[in-house]
């Protein structure tokens, strides 16, 4: 009796002691929520790389996920659900790789895989990789042809890639085993207003080629009646021989009057252009050796003469890199340059553009006449001729 009473006094001792011990490793109001994330059934997230020493528990779970022992069944689904897990967190690559791994198993379950299919093309669509999504869609539908989801995610696909048609084609497909789905039937309704929305643009734009081609080949019909001669390359084609009575057709660098002779160069994108009168209009560049500058005008009509223009641009106010005031319409000289004779030809400035051009030794280049101007009687301009050939238009 007396060995009981000892007994139960240690016993109520201890409790007292205990009332007044803390508890270490329990949870308390600043770090219950950390402990609950480190237990796997609480976790929000997973973390990305699972430490065996900080995450025991989930490190195990992970090993028997991946147990190469187990039937390969059991292993797909369990990697099927790793996958869903990750997807739900929108780690899709994440997902992706767990879907993959689950597949590989070939674990023989038709309706396993299509769910793994169908699931990773959701992935993949998240992902925006709209081609893998598609592909992995129809994998799913050829396993198990009325696959709802399978369906509904290739036609979503085909939507993204643009592929109305075939967009269709799978809605159509889903409403024959699924004819009250809603989401099958909003879907074909989207793809077939953005079909004939695509078909209607298409008819527009192969109208406006058409014309834009019939307005080309008009150009290009005037540009050829005027004797107009146009240069494919800039660079000249040396034949070795100086006379002037030699056929200009024969050169090898005259195009044939093609359309891409006619892009401009300059960075306005300017080019000839017939107006209503069935006058043409060229984009013309001046250019200035001496200074190292130029001029560009973007519609030079063929009936005006040089004269015109230049009254203009050296009119009262000269341009201010002319420093010696010596660039006035009055005492300027005119030259085009043929580089496969290596000659200079001087045009009078009372004569038309048209007529210049018509010139059997005067060549258009990336679709935009250039001309050098320089003043008359400078140091630069006998300079510059120096050693030129040098003819009259």
């Amino acid at each position: 009796m007396a060995q009981q009473q000892d007994s139960d006094d240690d016993m109520d001792g201890f409790y007292d002691k205990f009332k007044t011990m803390k508890y270490k490793n329990g949870f308390s109001e600043d770090n219950w929520e950390e402990e609950f994330d480190a237990i796997p059934m609480f976790m929000k997230k997973a973390p990305e790389e699972i430490d065996p020493k900080k995450h025991p528990e989930l490190a195990c779970l992970q090993a028997i996920i991946h147990d190469e022992d187990r039937p390969p069944e059991e292993q797909a689904k369990s990697l099927k659900d790793e996958g869903n897990a990750y997807f739900k967190e929108k780690n899709y690559e994440k997902a992706i790789l767990s879907y993959t791994a689950a597949l590989k198993k070939k674990c023989g379950d038709q309706e396993l895989d299509t769910v793994i299919l169908t699931n990773r093309a959701a992935a993949h669509f998240h992902l925006g990789n709209m081609r893998s999504a598609l592909n992995d869609a129809a994998a799913a539908k050829k396993i198990k042809p009325d696959h709802l989801k399978a369906l509904i995610r290739g036609a979503q696909s085909c939507i993204e890639l643009r592929n109305f048609a075939e967009a269709i084609h799978w809605c159509d497909e889903g409403l024959k085993v699924h004819p009250t789905d809603k989401k099958l039937q909003e879907m074909r309704a989207t793809a077939d207003k953005h079909k004939r929305a695509a078909e209607r643009d298409a008819r527009k734009a192969k109208i406006k080629e058409k014309k834009l081609h019939g307005e080309k080949e008009a150009l290009l019909a005037a540009i050829k009646d005027r004797g107009i001669k146009l240069l494919q390359s800039s660079k000249p084609h040396k034949r070795g021989s100086d006379s002037e009575d030699e056929d200009e057709g024969s050169s090898a660098a005259i195009s044939q009057l093609r359309l891409d002779g006619l892009s401009s160069q300059d960075a306005t994108g300017a080019q000839v252009f017939l107006d209503e009168q069935r006058s043409l209009h060229w984009p013309v560049l001046f250019l200035y050796p001496e200074h190292q500058q130029t001029d560009f005008i973007s519609a030079f009509c063929e009936n005006n003469c040089f004269t015109d223009h230049l009254a203009v641009m050296f009119g009262e106010e000269l341009p201010p890199w002319d420093a010696d005031r010596k660039y006035h319409s009055q005492n300027l000289q005119l030259y085009f340059e043929d580089e496969e004779k290596e000659t200079f030809y001087r045009v009078n400035p009372e004569t038309s553009l048209l007529q210049v051009l018509q010139h059997k030794r005067c060549f258009v280049k990336a679709g935009t006449p250039s001309f050098i101007v320089l003043a008359k009687d400078s140091s630069f301009l006998k300079q510059f001729l120096t050693g030129k050939k040098i003819r009259g238009v």
